[in-house]
């Protein structure tokens, strides 16, 4: 059984920090893993990607570039979204996703699998 499960949401002031952390189980065949944010009244929105295999690319949205960051450890099949400098726009459901295609895929189509999500709310 595929399974993405979020963690690390919560309330934050504006300019404080969130790490969020998607743990993965039951599939071997993933390439990519891509974070997705999704605000009441709003499409979901694509924040960053990372490859899983050899290597480390990484992909991020223009509004979140040089605020957040993604790793990610195969060890424990685990990736990560470090989340720097938040604003109150970015309140939003993230969730995690798994896409076997070997591209940085930046819309919703494009992955397989996706967790639960976990909520993110900046205010003060």
């Amino acid at each position: 059984q595929v399974l993405l499960v979020e963690s690390g949401g919560g309330s934050v002031q504006p300019g404080g920090s969130l790490r969020l952390s998607c743990a993965t189980s039951g599939f071997t065949d993933i390439d990519v893993m891509g974070w997705f944010r999704q605000a009441p009244g709003k499409e979901r929105e694509f924040v960053g990607a990372i490859t899983w295999g050899a290597g480390s690319s990484t992909y991020y949205a223009d509004s979140v570039k040089d605020r957040f960051a993604i790793s990610r450890d195969n060890a424990k099949n685990t990736v990560f979204l470090q989340m720097n400098t938040l604003k109150p726009e970015d309140t939003a459901v993230y969730y995690c996703a798994a896409s076997s295609r070997r591209v940085l895929g930046d819309t919703p189509a494009e992955y397989d699998y996706w967790g639960q999500g976990t909520q993110v709310t900046v205010s003060s």
